[in-house]
């Protein structure tokens, strides 16, 4: 066998089990994509508040910056010489909606999940995340090597049982969770959480609003905001490349740990900084953050409409809490030839399969974005249904 053949092996074993990944070779052309020749509607983006399509903000960005434009690189980590004022602004102006005292900025939401756990968290820390969360956050408790446990999804009795069993073993206990679930589009009980934190003195609350940030709240802060919790979450993480259609993350917290974090978080201090013309224009969008009350209401409308369907004709419970709704199938090869099928009809939807979800699990992730229409959605509803072989 060659150095090279156990490689081959390896993906063939994968394409048996239907879980072959490749890059999908895609136009995009507002909130629709072309392939081979086929017009799509995009049933799969993460531009939930649909701003990446939007010709005017993007013409009026331009326009603000026609007199200074900033640097297209940052050319080295901020603590070198690539700290620009963009990025200051920007820290600034995050902290001071979320009325916190600091704020962070990451080249992504990847880089967060992996740099400020293991920063942070020791031999005397016990990390305690929910079952579900995302792979960058698993990455992070593994770097950390600090001890740690997971609770069953959003299961506030189970994680109380663990609080009370370890809470006098610890330092510190931090707790992990999204806020809404990327996969099975559930919230998180923020509230409770903090209850948690008020019970036991030693725990930390982490949150990752990565689908959140944009779309709720009335600011459009999160689901922190929408659930009264900002002030009281020690790590609040969100993303810009999703609803707020950008590019980097940050991180919400007081100014000992923004200090702590620029002296210790590796993936920080050890790579080139964002582009500052990428910075302001996330700031360019998250000072019009506000105004978008109207795309969020709509958003909401149509995601209670698809809620609502799915669990009328699968006569099953609601099958998510918001604008991504998990059409679940289990069977890999039943969810790849589904998501086929609506590709056919002119809906671009994709299959989500182990290992990203549990196996038995494989689903069509419907994300909804705010520049569909309910017409396009009660069409696309038709044909959902006509393309399930289940």
């Amino acid at each position: 066998m060659s150095k090279s053949d156990y490689f081959a092996v390896q993906l063939e074993k994968l394409r048996q089990k239907e879980q072959y990944r490749r890059f999908p070779q895609i136009v995009h052309k507002g909130k629709f994509v072309e392939q081979n020749g086929r017009s799509m509607l995009n049933l799969a983006s993460n531009d939930y508040l649909g701003l990446a399509n939007d010709d005017a903000l993007q013409q009026a960005f331009l326009e603000k910056l026609a007199e200074k434009r900033p640097h297209f690189t940052s050319s080295s980590s901020r603590l070198l010489t690539g700290n620009f004022s963009e990025y200051e602004s920007l820290e600034q102006q995050m902290a001071e909606a979320f009325q916190r005292e600091a704020c962070l900025l990451f080249n992504s939401g990847y880089h967060a999940n992996i740099g400020i756990l293991p920063a942070v968290a020791n031999k005397q820390t016990l990390i305690v995340a929910d079952k579900l969360v995302h792979a960058s956050i698993i990455d992070g408790i593994r770097l950390s090597d600090a001890p740690f446990v997971r609770y069953r999804h959003n299961d506030y009795a189970h994680l109380h049982e663990i609080l009370q069993k370890q809470h006098l073993n610890y330092e510190r206990i931090i707790v992990v969770t999204e806020s809404l679930f990327s996969m099975d589009g559930d919230f998180a009980d923020l509230p409770q959480l903090v209850e948690f934190k008020r019970q036991f003195g030693n725990v930390m609350l982490y949150v990752d609003e990565a689908h959140g940030i944009g779309v709720y709240g009335e600011q459009g802060l999160g689901v922190a905001e929408q659930m009264n919790c900002l002030p009281y979450i020690d790590f609040l993480v969100g993303t810009f490349g999703k609803a707020l259609a950008s590019m980097g993350a940050y991180v919400v917290c007081d100014q000992v740990i923004k200090d702590y974090l620029i002296n210790t978080m590796r993936p920080l201090i050890f790579s080139t900084a964002l582009p500052p013309f990428n910075v302001a224009w996330t700031e360019f969008l998250f000072e019009k953050r506000p105004h978008f009350q109207a795309k969020r209401q709509h958003l909401m409308q149509l995601s209670a409409r698809l809620r609502h369907v799915v669990a009328e004709k699968l006569n099953m419970p609601m099958p998510s809490e918001s604008h991504i709704v998990p059409f679940i199938l289990g069977d890999n090869q039943c969810t790849v030839q589904t998501a086929q099928r609506l590709q056919q009809q002119g809906y671009y939807c994709l299959p989500i399969r182990p290992p990203t979800v549990p196996v038995g699990t494989s689903r069509i992730r419907l994300s909804l974005t705010a520049d569909i229409t309910h017409d396009e959605l009660e069409q696309f509803i038709e044909q959902l249904f006509l393309c399930n072989i289940n």
